[in-house]
């Protein structure tokens, strides 16, 4: 990807961080923006931690996590991006702060820049409506955890030309992915099924049919999952899927994604999962899944 050379990424939670790790590991220079420094230098940290396991594993030779790192640039400041030549927005599902970002973006990136977001559930076409650029944008949804998992999901929207989705397409296995094309409806290919199916179960411990460690040995076990669903959802976070069941509900009035109870009150008691050490599970670390 001669004209794709750094690659700009707007958030570090956890699927933002995961993105940089993939972005940074493909030879690509790598900004990663969020409002909070703390955030960035945790997610550093992890990103650290990550690669040097890594190399542990011998999954990189001997030094390479260093030169990994040093093409990951951490800052406050949009206006970094002025070098971007693809940004990838992985913020929380809110259309008007999506909307925000992108248009703040359109007045500092080049104009050859393709915008991408990482939302499941909105749709691409009303994000890119307030991009100022929707002929150069295209959903890229990469699976949780972004630095093991190999699937993205390609979603053009109703103006996004061919030459960017194919540009984003070839970027993406030259990232070391595997995309798959879908159409711009709810939930795409993934969430249409996971958010009611993760409610079906997080329902389920809220009824008193099993623990959720035994829901997870039983799903590991007979389906060969290489998670249990709660154990996914500790890593998506409840702030997280709260958000995602309210924006795939918002749009297709499907019962099933409606949020569960359950999921407001572990909020409301700062149960979120991986982020705050305790979720449906319990934590004693907060490195990044894999390190």
């Amino acid at each position: 990807m001669s004209d794709i050379n750094t690659i700009g990424i707007v958030g570090c939670g956890t699927m933002g961080t995961g993105i940089a790790i993939v972005a940074a590991r493909a030879g690509f220079k790598t900004r990663v923006y969020d409002t909070r420094a703390e955030m960035l230098a945790q997610a550093h940290k992890q990103t650290a931690s990550f690669l040097k396991k890594s190399v542990e594993r011998g999954k990189l030779a001997a030094g390479q996590d260093q030169v990994i790192l040093a093409r990951l640039v951490t800052t406050t400041r949009l206006e970094d991006f002025t070098d971007c030549d693809l940004v990838i927005e992985a913020v929380f599902e809110d259309l008007n702060v999506k909307h925000d970002i992108f248009g703040k973006l359109n007045t500092i990136c080049p104009e050859h820049a393709i915008f991408a977001s990482n939302t499941s559930t909105i749709s691409i076409t009303e994000i890119a409506g307030g991009s100022g650029r929707p002929d150069r944008f295209v959903g890229m949804h990469f699976c949780l955890p972004a630095q093991l998992m190999k699937l993205v999901e390609m979603s053009p929207g109703i103006n996004t030309s061919d030459e960017t989705f194919d540009k984003a397409w070839q970027l993406c296995l030259t990232l070391g992915q595997h995309p798959v094309r879908t159409r711009d409806t709810p939930g795409f290919i993934l969430n249409y099924f996971l958010v009611p199916w993760h409610n079906d179960v997080i329902n389920m411990v809220d009824q008193g049919v099993a623990e959720p460690a035994d829901i997870d040995l039983a799903i590991k076990t007979a389906l060969g999952y290489p998670l249990g669903p709660l154990e996914l959802l500790d890593m998506v976070g409840m702030d997280t899927q709260k958000l995602l069941c309210e924006a795939l509900h918002g749009v297709t009035n499907e019962p099933r994604a409606a949020c569960p109870p359950l999921v407001k009150r572990m909020i409301g008691a700062g149960r979120l999962g991986r982020k705050s050490g305790r979720g449906f599970h319990t934590y004693d670390s907060n490195k990044i899944f894999g390190a």
